[in-house]
């Protein structure tokens, strides 16, 4: 009696370790909170045209910003898998630092960053607690650029123009960039989880800013360029089917 016990116990213990199991064909949707942080730098302002010229000293600072992250990974097998990753695209504000840090909030920008990820599982399967590690790409680009009217006087100044007289739109270059993941994951139960990655994408941008008079006719040009690298944390609640 207590051998067939054990042996049910021991089957119990089994199945219940199968149904927590990552395998080939498993879905997981994820969604939860992103966390962007810009490791930044850039160049300083420079004049393209009429007459090419550097604003010395002049830098921006990109702030950090918070989303809503959704995700979808498929399981290629108990280790390999493939995660598409997207997000309310996050709005950046610009600031401005050293010779533009008097003019404050330089503009702002939202980001789009759509990301492919191949991942590897370590322990096995059946293991409620699985580090992880991924490797992928980014397509980024950028919508609703806005420069502020503080910003728009100092161009104007620089161009020895009114303020009334002059408007400047600005352009953000789009680009890929390589995506480096690391991270966690824990199944609760055969459908609930709870996932926490950190990556960190090397990204660079250029503003190409263009200055008009209220009719229409150029003024001038000038470009600004700015290395963003943010470190990106990912939490998020995960349901497979």
């Amino acid at each position: 009696m207590k051998k067939t016990m054990f042996a049910l116990a021991t089957l119990g213990a089994l199945a219940s370790g199968s149904a927590m199991a990552q395998q080939a064909g498993n879905w997981v949707l994820g969604t939860g909170w992103f966390h962007l942080s810009p490791q930044d730098s850039s160049k300083p302002l420079t004049v393209t045209s009429p007459i090419p010229a550097v604003l010395p000293g002049s830098g921006a600072s990109a702030s950090d910003s918070d989303t809503l992250g959704l995700s979808a990974m498929y399981f290629l097998d108990s280790h390999w898998a493939v995660e598409g990753v997207f997000g309310v695209p996050p709005k950046f504000k610009l600031d401005g630092t050293g010779t533009l840090g008097r003019v404050g909030q330089l503009g702002e920008a939202r980001q789009w960053s759509p990301t492919i990820l191949g991942k590897y599982y370590f322990n096995e399967g059946n293991d409620a607690f699985r580090p992880y590690v991924g490797l992928g790409a980014t397509y980024v680009w950028y919508s609703g650029v806005k420069l502020t009217s503080n910003l728009q006087g100092a161009l104007a100044s620089q161009f020895h123009q009114s303020p009334f007289a002059v408007n400047t739109t600005a352009k953000l270059d789009s680009s890929f960039a390589p995506v480096v993941n690391v991270g966690v994951a824990y199944q609760f139960d055969k459908h609930w989880g709870l996932s926490f990655s950190v990556s960190y994408i090397p990204l660079k941008t250029k503003a190409r800013l263009t200055t008009t008079s209220v009719t229409g006719l150029p003024v001038a040009t000038s470009e600004a360029s700015l290395k963003l690298n943010p470190i990106v944390t990912y939490l998020a609640a995960t349901y497979r089917f």
